[in-house]
């Protein structure tokens, strides 16, 4: 395998700047910061954090599946949110998604996001076995 491989997904929503869904590189997977988009690039659960979770998760997953990664090998995530105290809601889908791996962790609370109607995006580092 070669030490760097770009994944750029044609069943999400396209990037909206000079970056890929995720980058491997050796045994890492390094995923962007996932929006909660559908295929079409509409936001999805525009006054619903939890929901748009669910969406960052189901794109996140397509990204995994596509570079060979498991869900419970997730290393870190990193937590954008518009009002930190969403974290409340979107919790219970995180532990849904990644199950008894705890990964560490980092929630930002900032002003916006890029996209218009986005309460929350999610990075993460994945390990790769094989």
């Amino acid at each position: 395998m070669t030490q760097r491989k770009e994944f750029l997904l044609e069943s999400l929503s396209p990037p909206i700047s000079h970056y890929c869904d995720a980058v491997r590189w050796g045994d890492l997977l390094f995923v962007s910061g996932v929006p909660p988009l559908d295929a079409k690039g509409n936001v999805v659960g525009v006054d619903d954090p939890a929901e748009q979770a669910r969406q960052i998760f189901r794109n996140m997953k397509e990204i995994l599946d596509a570079a060979g990664a498991r869900v419970e090998d997730v290393l870190k995530v990193t937590v954008y949110l518009t009002d930190v105290n969403d974290r409340r809601k979107i919790n219970p889908v995180r532990q849904q998604f990644f199950g008894d791996a705890r990964p560490a962790s980092t929630l930002i609370g900032i002003k916006e996001l890029a996209i218009p109607g986005m309460k929350v995006e999610i990075e993460a580092v994945f390990g790769v076995r094989g």
